[in-house]
């Protein structure tokens, strides 16, 4: 199980590149990166909310709860 972050696919709806995002939100091309990755390990409320406001869409619309592969991790943890 993991969350997913779909800003790549919103941008591309919204035809922005993430330079233009950064401008707009005020956050480093180097966080959005990270965002954009999947690397982040969290995101502040705030940010979010930029983001969201900025690109006018809900939380859900950049943050996706992906369930494929648990059937493998609760195997392994009962291994």
């Amino acid at each position: 199980m993991t969350i997913r972050v779909t800003l790549d696919r919103v941008l591309l709806e919204r035809r922005m590149s993430l330079t233009e995002l950064s401008e707009r939100v005020g956050v480093t091309l180097a966080n959005l990166s990270i965002l954009k990755t999947g690397k982040a390990k969290a995101i502040r409320f705030s940010t979010l909310e930029a983001l969201c406001r900025e690109l006018k869409c809900q939380p859900g619309d950049l943050l996706v709860f992906d369930t494929e592969g648990e059937e493998d991790e609760h195997q392994v943890a009962a291994e």
